[in-house]
Order: C-alpha cells, then structure tokens, then sequence
C-alpha cells in the first residue's frame, strides 16, 4: 500500500509541476503521508525531476 502512496504522490508533483506554489503545497502533504525511506526516494527523484525546473527548487529548500 505504501509504495501505492508513493508512485501516486510522484504522479500527483509532476501534475501540478505547471504552478510551483501548488507543486509546494502538494509537497508538504506527501512529506506528512511518507514513511522516511520513502521521503528519502522522492528526495532524489525530485533532485533529478526540477534539474530543468528552477522555478520548483524553492520547494526543496524549504523543505530542507
């Protein structure tokens, strides 16, 4: 069930990846739902995911 929770959040980011204070708000709820292997995961998928989207890496530092 988890790893459902996980691939729907990865699919959920990329959606809403248009608006980055959507994609923000939506990355504080996943961070809620995530066990912390997982947090881990989408960390290094979101490192690879914003390369080519600057506008979104505020979210990631205001996370860290």
């Amino acid at each position: 069930m988890s790893r459902m929770i996980y691939n729907y959040t990865k699919t959920v980011l990329e959606r809403v990846s248009f608006d980055a204070k959507l994609f923000c708000k939506e990355l504080e709820k996943a961070l809620k739902m995530l066990l912390p292997y997982e947090i881990e995961q989408l960390t290094e998928w979101l490192l690879n995911f914003t390369i080519e989207k600057p506008e979104l890496r505020k979210c990631l530092l205001n996370e860290n």
